[in-house]
C-alpha cells in the first residue's frame, strides 16, 4: 500500500463513527439501514477491519454521507470543499414535522455541529439534555420559533438569535406556521 492509501484508511474509522453519531444512530441502527452486521460496523469503526468497497458503499448510503468525501483528504490551503445541496445529509426522523440538514463535516460530530433546521407548521425538535456544558446557538431565518431551555421560554422572529444551555432538556418549536433556522450545537 502507498502512504496515501494508508493515510486514507487511517481516517476512515473516525469519519464513519462521526457520521453515525451525527445521524444519532446506534451500531444496531446502522446495521439495519445498511445491511452490514453490527459486529462488522463496530470492527470498522475501531479500525480492526477494513471494509470492502461494497460494504463501504452500503454504509455511506445508510449514513447519507458522500462516498468520495469520506475517503479524501480534508481540503487543504487554497482548496474549496464543495457539498452540493443534493448531497447534504438530512435527518427527517427526529422530532415532529422537522428536517435537519447537516452542514458540518462528519469529523465535527459531538464537538461543533451545524444544521439547517426546517420546521413545518406545528413542527418541533424536542431534545433530552446533551453532555455537560453543551450549548446551542439558534438564528431564525424565516417564521417564528419558540425556544425552551429548562424552564426558560422565548419566542424569536426572523433575524433573532438565541444562545442557551443544551445540557438540560430543551426544545425548538415553530409558532403559527412553518419556520427555518440555522442551528449550531457545541459539545453535544
Amino acid at each position: 500500500m502507498t502512504e496515501d492509501t494508508d493515510d486514507m484508511l487511517s481516517r476512515l474509522p473516525a469519519r464513519l463513527k462521526a457520521a453515525r453519531r451525527a445521524q444519532g444512530l446506534s451500531l444496531d441502527g446502522v446495521a439495519k439501514l445498511s445491511g452490514v452486521s453490527r459486529s462488522m460496523v463496530s470492527q470498522i469503526e475501531r479500525g480492526t477491519s477494513s471494509p470492502t468497497i461494497a460494504t463501504l458503499w452500503n454504509l455511506t448510503r445508510a449514513l447519507q454521507v458522500d462516498f468520495a468525501g469520506l475517503l479524501d483528504r480534508t481540503a487543504g490551503a487554497g482548496e474549496i470543499e464543495i457539498l452540493r445541496s443534493t448531497e447534504v445529509p438530512t435527518i427527517d426522523n427526529r422530532g415532529q414535522a422537522c428536517r435537519l440538514r447537516i452542514l458540518s463535516p462528519p469529523e465535527e460530530a459531538g464537538r461543533h455541529e451545524v444544521y439547517d433546521l426546517v420546521l413545518g407548521d406545528g413542527g418541533a425538535l424536542v431534545s433530552a439534555a446533551h453532555r455537560r456544558g453543551a450549548r446551542e446557538h439558534l438564528t431564525v431565518i424565516e417564521g417564528r420559533i419558540e425556544v425552551t431551555s429548562g424552564t426558560s421560554v422565548e419566542v424569536l422572529t426572523a433575524g433573532d438569535t438565541a444562545r442557551y444551555a443544551a445540557d438540560l432538556a430543551h426544545a425548538i418549536r415553530a409558532v403559527a406556521g412553518p419556520a427555518r433556522a440555522f442551528l449550531v450545537v457545541q459539545n453535544a
